[in-house]
């Protein structure tokens, strides 16, 4: 590594001392990496969404100083059903009751930012429901639910340019062949190709009745260049937002708690 490329602040990696310091020193802003453990069909690893989650906030945190606290490996992947092994998914309720929970730690040791920066479509509803309860109950606090695939109308083109219901699409498997190579299999990637089914639909079906082999896109289409690109777009928009959360105050100071009498 060269002498003045900047590391990834890790939680997990710091003293109790140091974090001490680091909040004294005027950061109360913190990345939560939000994953899952669910299948990406027949050419990706099933721990892609966690991998993808955990390597943009290190990147973001490389260009900004905030510290990045332990993945969460596991999401709500109850909608991948059981037809293709390898998929451990928790239930809603838990996922809600492990971030409010986590965030209870972190507001105590004066981190009151926080940001869920999630690399599962499915997690997107319980993320949002655990930020409705920390709101209610910490009347400071100050949190905001990052979906990778929707961090900017350029990201999402990518995530999107495929198919609707993406999955283990082609923005997936590039960002895998240029990040994470050793999750890709790539004699499987020519082979994996399921179109989207779900276009004029009225329900949310599971995608055991809407793939074959629990793909929809086209991962035939990626490339490691292209992956190189999604991420750099996905750093530089993260980046930005970071910047502007570590200071952003709420329009008015009034109390969640108080009463007009």
């Amino acid at each position: 590594m060269h002498a003045l490329e900047q590391r990834p602040l890790l939680w997990q990696t710091l003293t109790w001392e140091e974090i001490a310091s680091l909040r004294r020193s005027g950061v109360e802003l913190c990345l939560l990496p939000v994953g899952a453990t669910e299948q990406h069909g027949p050419h990706l690893g099933v721990g892609m969404d966690t991998c993808n989650a955990a390597k943009l906030c290190e990147a973001v945190s490389c260009a900004t100083g905030v510290p990045v606290l332990p993945s969460l490996p596991y999401g709500c992947s109850l909608g991948h059903s059981r037809r293709w092994p390898g998929t451990l998914a928790l239930q809603p309720q838990t996922l809600m009751a492990t971030v409010t929970e986590i965030y209870d730690w972190l507001h105590h040791a004066g981190f009151r930012r926080l940001l869920l920066v999630n690399g599962h479509v499915g997690n997107a509803a319980p993320l949002r429901c655990a930020l409705e309860t920390l709101r209610s109950r910490f009347d400071d606090a100050l949190v905001r639910v990052c979906n990778i695939a929707e961090l900017s109308p350029r990201v999402r083109a990518e995530f999107f340019a495929d198919a609707q219901d993406w999955h283990a699409n082609a923005a997936e498997t590039s960002l895998m062949l240029a990040c994470a190579p050793g999750l890709v299999r790539a004699d499987r990637i020519a082979t994996a190709d399921d179109e989207d089914r779900t276009g004029d639909l009225v329900f949310s079906h599971p995608v055991n009745r809407s793939s074959k082999n629990g793909v929809t896109g086209f991962p035939s289409r990626a490339s490691r260049k292209q992956g190189e690109k999604l991420f750099r777009f996905m750093t530089e928009d993260l980046t930005a937002l970071v910047r502007r959360a570590l200071t952003e105050q709420p329009p008015l100071n009034q109390s969640y708690f108080s009463t007009l009498t």
